[in-house]
């Protein structure tokens, strides 16, 4: 945790259920001097500030479109964690442009007010869909990659420096299948969109671990990647509702039957380590200079790391004993 030991840290969208864990994790065993929130919504801040009650978590005001709010809240900070985004799929699908504007603009805006006020760390978050994407939201997420990728260049003789962190389905956040599940067993019907789907499932714990580790073994220009296991949507409608009915209503726009967090062409620049795998950049002398990962082992050519062909995979009792565990913080973080 020496990464965040006394620094000050941003989350933009930081009133989510990433930046809710993260501030928690950041002052309570990370020690940050200061932790600052940065989100549109005044409400989710107020309950915020009220849970935590803690004198060194502050608030900012502020959308990521604009630019001079975050050269403002960047202000003496050290590390940013940029996880605000427009995400859901299909109001992605219907309203691009709004998600442009978030996803791939915003994530410029963040980059310039970084290098701007002298920022020393930022890690984005970036999802599976970013991945050979067919919806815009894993378009803008890719563009958003590339962006913070490329940042590293574009800072020239400034010290600020940037990753990725990829990885796949949170476990329980708002906008989930899970809470969806649970909601809707009482009825008794589960709807499925297809019984072959499948996908990478992570808790929040091992997020917030990720980027903490990222931020601590980065030289800049990385994506890293978690070893996660996948799982399958019925095995999950079973263990939510097994006395439920399921009624299969089809893929939505934009969805994917599996999803993919290391694609073939990055496996040339893929390496793995233990925990997880880090996707090299393409700029050549950034992989020179990445000592930290000289004694990785590259991934076989041809390396694909999908959520159908993974070797990790929830079982049943698994997932019985995660919904155990987040049965309740679920309900209270959707309000139901």
């Amino acid at each position: 945790m020496s990464v965040l030991k006394d620094k000050v840290v941003l989350i933009t969208g930081g009133t989510g259920s990433f930046g809710r864990r993260f501030a928690e994790t950041a002052l309570g065993s990370g020690q940050a001097k200061k932790v600052i929130i940065f989100s549109r919504d005044e409400w989710k801040q107020s309950e915020m500030a009220r849970h935590f009650n803690d004198p060194r978590l502050r608030f900012f005001l502020g959308d990521v479109r604009d630019k001079d709010r975050l050269q403002r809240a960047f202000d003496g900070v050290q590390v940013v964690i940029h996880a605000a985004a427009l995400k859901q799929i299909p109001a992605a699908e219907y309203n691009p442009l709004e998600v442009i504007k978030t996803n791939i603009l915003g994530a410029a805006n963040v980059i310039d007010a970084a290098i701007d006020r002298g920022v020393e760390k930022v890690m984005a978050l970036s999802t599976d869909k970013a991945a050979n994407p067919i919806n815009l939201y894993g378009a803008t997420k890719l563009c958003s990659d590339k962006l913070f990728i490329a940042a590293n260049v574009y800072s020239g003789q400034h010290r600020t420096k940037f990753s990725v962190v990829r990885y796949g389905n949170v476990v329980g956040s708002r906008g989930s299948v899970i809470p969806l599940f649970l909601k809707m067993k009482e009825g008794g019907r589960l709807p499925i969109t297809d019984r072959r789907m499948t996908r990478f499932w992570i808790t929040l714990e091992q997020a917030v671990a990720l980027v903490i580790s990222g931020l601590e073994k980065m030289h800049g220009g990385e994506i890293f990647v978690p070893k996660v296991p996948s799982m399958n949507i019925m095995d999950l409608a079973r263990a939510i509702g097994p006395d439920c009915k399921h009624e299969e209503v089809g893929i939505r726009p934009g969805e994917k039957l599996h999803e993919v967090l290391v694609a073939v062409d990055d496996s040339r620049r893929t390496v793995e380590l233990p925990e997880f795998y880090v996707i090299q950049p393409d700029f050549p002398q950034f992989r020179e200079q990445a000592t930290n990962w000289k004694q990785a082992q590259p991934v076989p050519d041809g390396f694909v790391y999908a959520s159908d062909s993974n070797t990790q995979w929830l079982t049943e009792p698994q997932l019985h004993q995660l919904l155990a565990g987040l049965n309740g913080e679920i309900r209270s973080e959707n309000g139901w």
